[in-house]
């Protein structure tokens, strides 16, 4: 069941990756390339960080048939499954959380710490749209818009305090799946995001240059009213 749902994760997650090549018009091969990098990016990121050679992606070609399947579909019918987007964003929340849990488990499995499966649960899930996003040069979404990463990060920590109360590893997976997938649908729902930091009115060194100019000024209306 699990490997069936991180199947079709890989799928929607292709199909979002291949909707961004259609925002960009590339052709076939772009619309493919993207549909790879955000499929398994994130699962190829994660293994080659703890390790695991060759990452999964290449060990079963399940994952790059799935891959190709999805951009292949949005290629050729975009403009159907456009109206259809909610069922898309509902799907790629259940695949947030199915490859959270899938990278926090691997994590744990090569016993890393409580700080390393939080990590790897990020990655895992969030991978492969920072690759997209880089790939089309914008500013990666999970660092600007959304509850997206934070929900694959708690959903990772859920399992490393699962796992520390002695529960077996599909306990721990079906905990970081649902605490992932059930904090994404939240923060879609209720419009949830974490704050953001206000721009600055000026740069830093600007901002700088003024306060020295101000004190400056002080200290010399300072002198000449003691004189």
């Amino acid at each position: 069941m699990l490997y069936i749902l991180d199947i079709l994760g890989t799928f929607v997650f292709a199909v979002s990756g291949a909707f961004r090549a259609v925002k960009y018009e590339l052709d076939i091969l772009g619309v493919l390339v993207l549909s790879i990098a955000t499929g398994v990016g994130g699962g190829i990121v994660r293994d080659v960080m703890i390790g695991y050679n060759p990452p999964a992606a290449f060990r079963d070609e399940t994952y790059l048939l799935t891959c190709f399947a999805g951009g292949l579909i949005v290629f050729l019918a975009a403009r159907k499954i456009a109206p259809r987007w909610d069922i898309v964003i509902a799907l790629d929340a259940l695949g947030l959380g199915v490859f959270a849990a899938i990278g926090a488990a691997k994590a744990s499995l090569f016993g890393m710490g409580t700080i390393g499966i939080i990590m790897m649960a990020a990655i895992t899930a969030t991978g492969g749209g920072v690759i997209r996003d880089v790939l089309v040069r914008e500013i990666p979404a999970v660092l600007k818009t959304d509850f997206y990463a934070m929900a694959a990060m708690i959903g990772g920590a859920c399992l490393a305090v699962v796992k520390h109360f002695g529960y077996g590893e599909h306990t721990q997976m079906l905990c970081a799946a649902a605490a992932t997938l059930t904090l994404r649908l939240l923060a879609m729902k209720f419009r949830i995001s974490l704050p953001k930091v206000k721009s600055l009115t000026m740069s830093p060194s600007e901002l700088t240059r003024q306060r020295k100019t101000v004190k400056e000024e002080q200290q010399k209306r300072t002198e000449s009213g003691t004189q």
